[in-house]
């Protein structure tokens, strides 16, 4: 059975998820805008692209912040134990041998 420690601190972030949650906000306040707001569909050709700009630029600050994180801090492997399940290393199966339970009963 394997334990893992647990940290402190935040969960990692998955870029791909922000880039394309933070696009996804932006383009439906966009369209909150024109359908309720006072923007017009003349504006449309410029603010279209901003969600992406900015969903963009905010994927590149987390992989340089998390590329920082990563080189600074240690790597904690998480530790096994066989007690439980001991490696059976007496008897060894190729490919077209099946060893079974009742198999194990009888050489013992």
């Amino acid at each position: 059975m394997s334990t893992i420690e647990p940290t402190r601190g935040t969960h990692p972030v998955v870029i791909g998820h922000l880039v394309m949650g933070l696009a996804f906000l932006g383009l439906v306040g966009i369209w909150a805008a024109v359908e309720y707001g006072g923007v017009s569909t003349q504006d449309l050709r410029w603010l279209l692209p901003l969600p992406w700009v900015f969903a963009g630029a905010a994927g590149l600050l987390a992989v340089t912040l998390s590329g920082r994180r990563r080189a600074t801090a240690p790597y904690a492997a998480p530790t096994t134990s066989y007690d439980d399940h001991q490696l059976d290393t007496d008897h060894t199966t190729g490919p077209d041998d099946t060893v079974t339970d009742l198999d194990q009963e009888e050489q013992r």
